[in-house]
């Protein structure tokens, strides 16, 4: 029997290691844990959600798939009400802004024990700033594709090492720029046109800080010249 993951989740997936307890903020139907599980990848997995309806849906699909007993539930807003005896924390499939208010208020996974997994439905920018703001180090960030949108998962460590580099790290970091593929490629030049037409939209009033971004965004393309041509 096949677990429907999305190709965002199975990313995320990737960057567990063997052996890890995760915890699943935000765990809707349960799959990501699930998976996880049935592959041997985790040894445990707490799922939680702000939600009663997705929580129950994910516990019957855990039983469905024979892995409820290695699996907690918790209704949850955030990490608030959940153990912290685990190695890696994954939030897929919200907002940025969402996603800063959850790590905001959980001031104690700022610890070298715990890893974070992010996956980010719009807003990624806000949460790379918070992460290197707060002492977090991005080890990897990749972008993947899930039908015709891009997503970027990161896998970030508290060292307790803040940032010092330009604000476009905070919407294309280093880690995209070292490993480059054509789906981080496109991001990027998804990104300038965007910004591109945001700026030129505002006329006199455009905001600062895109401007800023815009123009460090377009430097690098000198720098790095597999940016320099759009990928199809």
């Amino acid at each position: 029997m096949k677990i429907p993951l999305s190709t965002r989740l199975s990313c995320c997936c990737d960057f567990i290691n063997k052996g890890d307890r995760v915890a699943d903020i935000g765990c809707d139907h349960g799959y990501l844990g699930i998976y996880l599980l049935s592959k041997g990848i985790a040894s445990h997995v707490i799922a939680a959600d702000i939600n009663e309806g997705p929580l129950q849906s994910a516990k019957r699909n855990a039983d469905k798939f024979g892995v409820a007993n290695k699996m907690e539930f918790y209704l949850s807003d955030g990490v608030q009400s959940i153990p912290r005896d685990f190695d890696a924390m994954v939030c897929a499939g919200m907002g940025g802004d969402t996603m800063v208010s959850i790590l905001s208020a959980a001031s104690w996974l700022r610890d070298r024990r715990y890893r974070l997994i992010l996956q980010c439905q719009s807003k990624t920018h806000l949460v790379r700033q918070y992460l290197l703001d707060m002492g977090w180090v991005i080890e990897n960030e990749v972008v993947v594709r899930d039908g015709r949108f891009l997503y970027t998962v990161i896998s970030a460590s508290w060292q307790d090492v803040y940032s010092n580099g330009p604000v476009r790290d905070y919407y294309y970091s280093p880690c995209l720029l070292e490993s480059p593929t054509p789906e981080s490629i496109e991001y990027y030049h998804r990104l300038v046109k965007k910004l591109r037409i945001s700026v030129g939209s505002q006329g006199e009033n455009a905001d600062v800080e895109e401007e800023t971004v815009l123009s460090q965004l377009e430097q690098l393309a000198a720098r790095y010249p597999f940016l320099q041509e759009e990928t199809k």
